[in-house]
């Protein structure tokens, strides 16, 4: 609880910082306060102590925060001006409703002068950037949002460099991409190579909308979901061998997979979570849910503070983890009793509190609501480790023109199931619904599901250090 209570402080503080005059707390010295208010408390027990440590990592978090901070302010002079940047993409790029490319650009620099942050830019379809790729861009700053610091709408590119051999995780899952589009037709291939690599940017928009709209972005973007199914795969297929082995090759699989999708604010909580629980089972313990959340939330914006500024994509991938080790099986237990959950009703059970615990920041920030997501979820997420098993193998096996066919048979089939599901769903009249919320509702609603939750953990007794999400 000391460990949960000093992160949770951590994660205050990195937050706050972002409300207060720029690196205001950037001096080693509001470090050095946070940790010997440390100190005189090795050896106390007292429950009052908690309010110390929150305190404590509050410090340090105001510290990290105003260390992120520094260098921000200079993107003031910068609004409403004609600019040229120089950058890295820092992520895969994205398309929008009106078929722009969306560019998250890092490591940021203007006229030779370095500036820290990232920032957003929208330029006219461009096919030939990926990520890692240097850009030069050209075009009007304007106020940044969330996790950026400045924006800039119909951007020209003016320059792409790319290093050779450059990020060889790109090249080899394009290259995997390209084995597979051999042989599955489009737009199947393209959902399936969503699940097993991430690669939205492909998929075309009528569809990409079709999922937003039946609450399935969640499988086809890199996220927690998608490395979970891999890395249980990947533990049970190997423990019978080796524990080590096992454990061996499932952070492999973690490493691989976030090389692959990219450092995003959802795939590092999900990479960080998986790794835990992972080392936890090897040793034989557990990591109570109520500590994990904590200590990867507090983690993951000591590395990168912006993630707390308001990047919807952390809150989010946060708040459905806790649905998902939380909500979950305290509603399994309270419903159910101790008998363990099949496959349909694990299912439906982290699905509806994903939906549930996210629900007041996805109405917060976009004012609508998906009533169509709770069955398009169960309709296709059970056959999502099928299908990524099988997108995989028609990969490997492109090179064997009569195996690879064969496979191409079932993998299309599966994938053209999804596909026509969560299109007919979406053109429901009745999928969606606009239900527009305050912040302060939003804050009551999660109050709301705290006490909820309290509830009925005291009505069950349910021991949440049984949970794990690599079992």
């Amino acid at each position: 609880w000391l460990m949960a209570a000093w992160c949770s402080g951590v994660v205050i503080g990195v937050i706050a910082a972002m409300s207060l005059p720029y690196g205001l707390f950037s001096g080693i010295g509001w470090l050095l306060v946070g940790i010997v208010l440390l100190a005189p408390l090795a050896n106390v027990r007292q429950a009052w102590i908690l309010l110390i440590v929150v305190i404590s990592g509050a410090f340090v978090g105001l510290w990290r925060g105003g260390v992120g901070e520094i260098g921000l302010d200079q993107y003031d002079n910068l609004i409403g001006r004609q600019v040229v940047i120089c950058g890295v993409i820092s992520e895969d790029p994205d398309v929008d409703k009106r078929g722009q490319t969306v560019l998250r650009v890092s490591g940021i620099s203007v006229q030779g002068r370095d500036l820290s942050g990232n920032v957003w830019v929208v330029t006219p379809k461009n096919d030939v950037l990926r990520r890692s790729d240097a850009v030069t861009v050209s075009g009007k700053m304007t106020e940044g949002f969330g996790a950026f610091a400045g924006a800039m709408y119909r951007a020209e590119i003016v320059n792409v460099e790319r290093a050779v051999p450059g990020d060889v995780a790109v090249n080899v899952r394009d290259w995997f991409a390209e084995q597979v589009r051999a042989h599955v037709p489009a737009p199947e291939v393209d959902l399936g190579l969503g699940y097993l690599l991430g690669l939205r940017r492909a998929l075309p928009t009528d569809l990409a909308e079709a999922l937003k709209i039946a609450g399935l972005t969640h499988v086809i973007v890199a996220s927690g979901y998608n490395l979970t199914i891999l890395v249980r795969l990947s533990r049970r297929l190997f423990v019978r061998i080796s524990k080590y082995l096992s454990m061996l090759s499932s952070v492999g699989m973690i490493l691989a997979f976030m090389a692959v999708t990219g450092l995003s604010p959802s795939m590092s909580r999900a990479g960080l979570v998986a790794g835990l629980s992972l080392a936890a089972w090897y040793y034989g313990r557990t990591v109570h849910p109520f500590v994990l959340l904590p200590f990867s939330a507090a983690i993951t914006l000591l590395i990168n503070p912006q993630f707390g500024w308001g990047d919807l994509g952390w809150q989010l991938s946060f708040a459905s983890f806790a649905g998902v080790i939380i909500l979950a099986p305290l509603l399994q237990r309270y419903f159910f009793g101790e008998k363990e959950p099949g496959t349909v009703r694990q299912i439906l059970g982290e699905t509806l509190s994903a939906q549930v615990m996210t629900l007041p920041l996805i109405l917060l920030a976009f004012g609508v609501l998906s009533n169509v997501a709770l069955i398009a979820n169960m309709l296709i997420l059970p056959f999502v480790p099928l299908a990524m098993l099988l997108v995989f193998l028609v990969g490997v096996c492109s090179g064997v023109p009569f195996v690879a066919d064969v496979l191409t048979v079932p993998t299309t089939w599966l994938l053209k199931y999804m596909t026509s599901v969560a299109q007919w769903l979406a053109d429901q009249p009745w999928a969606q619904s606009e239900i527009a919320i305050s912040g302060v509702t939003a804050l009551v609603a999660y109050v709301g599901l705290t006490l909820a939750i309290w509830w009925m953990a005291r009505q069950t007794k349910f021991r949440f250090g049984e949970v794990n999400i690599v079992e």
